[in-house]
């Protein structure tokens, strides 16, 4: 009997926009004090509910602004949900905004050990990991220079090689494995690919409806924060390529 890891039970997310412009802190306040500032609801998601089963790999589509990173977010606990439920079975792991953890003034071999404390790792086990993640960067002698002199694809290759030194049950990713160059996209690929083998649970959003394609077997499909529809990867991007026409 397949387990099930992950539970998306009618979750939303309410933001609240102010309808007035407020140019710093200062003038917020004051307007918030006198009662003078009033919002406009905004529901970035709206009664989600799914389901996945160990080894499943679900493909998250949507038009721009239809929810995508927003429901990683909230799945992953970098947003709390204003209403439902999510129950989560196994160690997540998010690849989010890669690096977004990395001090500049830091050289890369120091922000391993910072970025790895913020995803949980133990200094003992970076150090055992150290080359490796070193080698799979491919950053070479750069990996002893501040962060701040590196480029996004650099950080983003860091990012993504700290990350995924562990095999977590669930995977989280965002846009990632479009990073650096080709040939180290084609190496990030491979990597997620062979944690498929060993029954990893993905969530995955790109905007390259093929690879999408290639890597899930299931998607969902969302326009203005609701679930349009769900199924297999196939009966969905077929959905998906009609709205991409309208």
């Amino acid at each position: 009997m397949a387990k099930t890891v992950l539970t998306v039970d009618h979750v939303g997310m309410k933001f609240n926009l102010s309808k007035e412009r407020v140019d710093n802190l200062k003038e917020y306040v004051i307007k918030r004090l006198k009662g003078q500032i009033s919002y406009n609801e905004f529901w970035a998601l709206k009664d989600i509910s799914f389901s996945l089963q160990k080894g499943d790999r679900l493909g998250i589509l949507g038009l721009n602004g239809a929810g995508k990173s927003t429901l990683l977010k909230v799945i992953a606990g970098v947003l709390k949900a204003t209403e439902g439920d999510i129950s989560v079975k196994g160690r997540i792991v998010p690849l989010l905004e890669l690096g977004a953890g990395f001090d500049r003034q830091y050289t890369g071999a120091e922000n391993i050990y910072l970025y790895g404390s913020v995803l949980g790792y133990s200094k003992d086990f970076l150090e055992s990991k150290y080359d490796e993640i070193v080698e799979f960067s491919g950053l070479g002698d750069f990996i002893d220079v501040p962060i701040k002199n590196y480029s996004s694809g650099m950080k983003s290759r860091l990012g993504f090689s700290i990350a995924t030194i562990v095999e977590p049950e669930i995977l989280i990713l965002d846009e990632v494995l479009s990073v650096g160059d080709a040939k180290f996209r084609k190496k990030s690929e491979k990597k997620i690919i062979g944690m498929f083998d060993k029954g990893v649970t993905v969530l995955f959003v790109s905007h390259s409806l093929e690879q999408v394609q290639r890597l899930c077997n299931k998607a969902i499909l969302l326009e203005k924060g609701r679930i349009i529809a769900q199924g297999d990867i196939d009966s969905v991007s077929k959905i998906y390529l009609k709205k991409t026409e309208e």
